[in-house]
């Protein structure tokens, strides 16, 4: 037997990042401080799972004894413990899992918490799902003692949850024999959780789905009964299960506290069989924008947990939280071979599939609920677009748009199909970070009249899907700001005329302002795009969109912004104006080149050289006043 005397007890600091979550915590108030049983039963039944994969191989792990939770109830301590025997964790193990937030990395972690909390306030836990950390809303100690299946040696973590953490080998007549056991010291306004109808009551709700039994001990030494049978939700039929049900397994898999927007619980039979229970979050994850965009949805083999990073779900589709159970995946599938597995790409394709009809039938039901759905993540569907081409069809029909007639509601590619104009032969679209901006930006006045809707996209997807070759019943997609406007031969709108053509005079000026601009744009001609503004940048017919490139370069991964073209409104008065200045060269070149600034800033730009800019305004302004 080890002596816990004769080993070195060692003292860590928490991860910087993971100290700053447990002052949260104890330091906040919380709506529902009920969640930590929920996360702590969660782990320890993931334990368990763990332990009946690992199992696979080597038998001898299991031992004889059934996986279970058992939590024990201690008034006179005023404690509370949840031991599983599971798969158990090493002083190394446990280092790495209770000492640092492994996943998505900690410091975006913890500025996404402390952005949520400014903004809503005391909802905080079980939106972010943190686990184990979730203990010190209640506890003023958590001591965990933990033995690794198969393994002799113990260990022991310890902390106080005020930002160090003690670990060291533990006594073996303290560790469990195999699995973990968490002890919480409560605090004094926490000891209502050793009562047993309270504590019974939460298990229940929360976490009486879970697939592994979980018993509840009043006292240390009384009998442990059972109060969840551990029968996985996703075997027992649609008509035995309410939605209290599906709500409570939803926030245990999902690690949230919402409701579910949408639920998806169905068995497919045929070639390939595999139950389904998947849910779309009312609220948004806190990982929906991780860089990683993994998938959170696990895959279990006949009711055994295989893993959670398998890729049933396409990237897209990641906001999805949930599980598949395949009765055709063989027991002892290595990850390794679930990624090679064709019957794991058959599930895949079926998944998917289904959820997205699923979306169908929600936007033709309910167009209410439809928009609220891609409120929270329209954004992240429209990443298929561009990636997935062989659902691109039923993603675009999916897809809502802000655009010119829509107001502050939504339009559907069928709606704007619906009411395009005569000799209309593209879908218009602007790209841009800001609405309101790209609303009132200049390259939308031709268009608007002639009473061309144009699409207003301000997700940063969309630079990327629209020049993917995506087309719409036949219909390319086409910018507004690249290329000719080509609007010739769409009449005009009601009330408006066709404008005349440029005069010599502006002619005149147009060439002047392409000589001396030759070094700073591709090219300067007139302009179909614009009816009130005197001028405007696009993107050459064949050049990259201009928000696609501002998007590139910001990223380091342009090479370099090529030339725009200048476009010159010939109907305008200045324009007008400017072109009668022949005989006055030097106020000529200051009026151009302050045409160039201009241009730029409308498109959220600042002048190349503000010195010179400020300078040659000036002197325009002195001109104007003398």
């Amino acid at each position: 037997m080890t002596n816990p005397t004769d080993v070195a007890v060692e003292t860590r600091s928490f991860e910087a990042d993971v100290a700053k979550l447990l002052h949260m915590m104890v330091h906040s108030v919380y709506s529902d401080k009920d969640v930590f049983l929920r996360e702590l039963i969660s782990n320890a039944a993931d334990a368990c799972e763990k332990l009946r994969y690992e199992s696979l191989s080597d038998p001898t792990l299991a031992g004889s004894d059934s996986a279970s939770v058992t939590v024990t109830l201690d008034p006179d301590a005023r404690q509370i413990i949840v031991e599983d025997n599971g798969i158990g964790m090493s002083e190394a193990e446990l280092v790495e899992a209770l000492g640092t937030i492994a996943r998505s990395g900690t410091k975006a972690f913890m500025d996404r918490i402390a952005t949520a909390r400014e903004a809503e306030g005391t909802q905080l836990i079980g939106q972010f799902g943190v686990g184990f950390y979730s203990a010190f809303m209640v506890a003023d100690r958590v001591d965990v003692f933990s033995r690794r299946a198969g393994a002799d040696q113990a260990a022991h973590w310890c902390s106080d949850g005020l930002g160090t953490y003690t670990v060291q080998p533990a006594d073996t007549a303290e560790a469990p024999v195999r699995g973990t056991r968490v002890t919480l010291r409560l605090k004094e306004d926490a000891s209502a959780y050793t009562e047993r109808y309270r504590t019974q009551q939460i298990i229940k709700d929360q976490s009486g789905h879970v697939p592994v039994p979980i018993f509840l001990k009043e006292k240390p030494d009384a009998e442990a009964e059972q109060i969840a049978d551990g029968a996985a939700l996703w075997t027992k039929p649609k008509s035995e299960i309410s939605e209290e049900d599906y709500t409570d397994f939803y926030r245990s898999v999902a690690g949230q506290f919402d409701q579910p927007a949408l639920t998806l619980h169905y068995r497919a039979e045929g070639l390939h069989e595999y139950a389904v229970l998947a849910f779309i979050p009312e609220v948004k994850p806190f990982d929906l924008f991780d860089p990683d965009r993994t998938g959170r949805m696990k895959l279990y083999v006949r009711r055994v947990f295989i893993t959670d990073e398998a890729e049933i779900l396409p990237r897209y589709l990641r906001f999805v939280r949930g599980l598949v159970d395949s009765s055709d995946l063989p027991l002892n599938v290595s990850r390794e071979m679930i990624q090679q597995s064709p019957v794991l790409a058959a599930i895949q394709k079926g998944v998917s599939n289904r959820v997205l009809t699923e979306l169908e039938k929600l936007s033709a039901k309910d167009g209410d609920a439809y928009i609220k759905f891609w409120d929270d993540f329209g954004a992240v569907l429209k990443e298929g677009l561009y990636e997935d081409y062989t659902r691109r069809e039923q993603l675009l029909g999916l897809s809502r748009f802000k655009s010119t007639v829509s107001g502050e509601g939504w339009r559907s590619l069928k709606d704007y199909a619906d009411g395009m104009k005569e000799n209309q032969t593209a879908i218009y679209y602007a790209t841009g970070s800001d609405l309101d901006r790209l609303a009132s930006s200049p390259q939308l006045e031709g268009f608007r009249a002639r009473g061309i809707e144009v699409l207003l996209l301000t997700d940063q997807v969309d630079s990327f899907w629209v020049t993917a070759g995506v087309d719409y019943d036949g219909k390319p997609f086409k910018s507004v700001t690249q290329g000719l406007a080509d609007l010739s031969l769409i009449p005009p709108a009601e009330g408006e005329t066709t404008p005349p053509a440029a005069s010599e005079e502006v002619n005149d000026f147009i060439a002047f302002a392409k000589d001396l601009l030759k070094d700073e744009v591709s090219d300067v001609r007139v302009s179909e795009r614009l009816t009130e503004s005197p001028v405007c940048l696009v993107a050459a017919e064949h050049g990259m969109d201009r928000q696609l490139e501002k998007m590139l370069a910001a990223a380091g991964r342009g090479g370099g912004a090529s030339a725009p073209v200048l476009e010159l409104n010939p109907r305008h008065s200045l324009i007008a104006k400017l072109s009668e200045l022949r005989d006055n060269p030097a106020l000529r070149e200051d009026a151009a080149r302050l045409l160039l600034d201009e241009a730029r800033i409308a498109d959220g730009e600042l002048p190349v050289d503000p010195r010179a800019f400020a300078e040659r305004l000036g002197r325009i302004m002195a001109k104007a006043l003398g």
